[in-house]
Parts: structure tokens; sequence; C-alpha cells
């Protein structure tokens, strides 16, 4: 069986972290619509658009006019959430520094196992900067900030699967809403601790698939 199989337990990374933000019945009605959402391979990316933009921004150093136009040019359903992203984006782009400092690296998709769990660890995009630095970034689009969980559920499994994602490269989350960029686990210090932290979770996450 592969992880395509609906009975197979199977999370992607932004999937399990919102797993691991929620408790009691919670976390039973959001695995359950996971499961429907694979079995009836449904789904839809409402960020796709948006980041394509904010990459084309960094590619072409183009200062955020990309993600202004897109806001024009989206579904009218999603205006409003890439307007908010867009202002958010015009800061991160900022932070940058001087564009021509900074470029664009792909990324590739990593599968990880967490407990049993097969988890697909991705990000969105990498940063090569002139001094040879490389970030591995994953954007949070949520209208709240990610959690201290969430944020180190994040940054753990890109930093365990950098050497496929993006070798060499530092992770960090950016919170686009408030252009903040977070870089080091918030919650655990000590990595066999987390380990096993992150074992649990998934063990709970599986069980909960298979139950539904």
């Amino acid at each position: 069986m592969t992880t395509r199989d609906p009975s197979m337990p199977y999370a992607t990374l932004l999937a399990f972290t919102r797993y691991v933000n929620r408790t009691g019945p919670a976390r039973a009605n959001f695995v359950g619509g996971l499961r429907k959402q694979r079995e009836s391979g449904s789904g839809f990316n409402p960020h796709s658009q948006f980041v394509k933009a904010l990459k084309a921004d960094i590619r072409f150093r183009t200062g955020g006019s990309h993600t202004n136009d897109v806001v024009k040019t989206v579904n009218p359903r999603y205006q409003r959430l890439y307007s908010a992203l867009s202002d958010g984006a015009a800061r991160y782009l900022e932070t940058l520094g001087d564009p021509g400092q900074v470029s664009l690296l792909p990324v590739h998709d990593a599968i990880g196992v967490v407990g049993g769990l097969p988890v697909k660890v991705a990000a969105h995009f990498g940063l090569l900067y002139e001094n040879g630095r490389r970030e591995c970034v994953r954007l949070h689009f949520d209208e709240d900030p990610p959690t201290a969980e969430a944020t180190t559920v994040t940054l753990h499994l890109l930093n365990t699967h950098m050497d496929q994602i993006l070798p060499g490269a530092e992770a960090v989350l950016v919170d686009l809403r408030r252009a903040e960029t977070h870089r080091d686990p918030e919650l655990r210090s000590s990595p066999s601790e987390l380990d096993r932290w992150l074992t649990g979770e998934a063990a709970g996450f599986a069980a909960i698939w298979r139950a539904a």
C-alpha cells in the first residue's frame, strides 16, 4: 500500500501542525475531515496564486508589484485574504534587504516518518543571500500567529529533512501577515524529548485516522 490509500494514515506538515494545536474532540473532527477529503479527492489550496506572486517579486526584484496585482486578479472570494497577505508581504520583502543581494532557490519535498506516520515535509521556497547564507522558507498565512507548538513542529521537521529539501539551509517560518520570521524551535530544548513528543502526537493522529 502507498500513502495514497485512504486507509493509510498520512499527513502534510500543515495538517500535522494543525492537529498538534488541537485538543480533545476537535482532534477527531479534524482528522476525520482530512480522511474524508482524501477519500473524495477534494481539497484546494487558496494560497497558491499568492505564493507564486511572492516568488515572482523575489525573483524579479519587483518589490511587491506582483503580490499587489494578484489581489486584483484572484477570484473575488479570496480578495480579502489576498489583500491582508499583500500588506504583510510588502513588509516581509523589506526585511530581506537589498533585492540585488537575495535570490530565489528551488526546494524539494520530503516524506518523513514520525512515529510510523508518513508526513510530507515541504517548504514554499528557498533564499540565497549574497554572503552565501541559505534559508528554507515555510510561510504561515493564518489570521492568528503561529503557536509555539506549531513553530516548533514546523522548524524541527524542516531541519530534520533539510538534506532532502535544501541542503545547507536554515529553516525559517515566516508569519506573513505580521512579517515576522521565526528561526529556532521554541518549545522543547532537547531534540530527544522533542522526538518523543512528536512520536506520541503522530501515534494519536494515526489512531484517529484508522478509526475515522
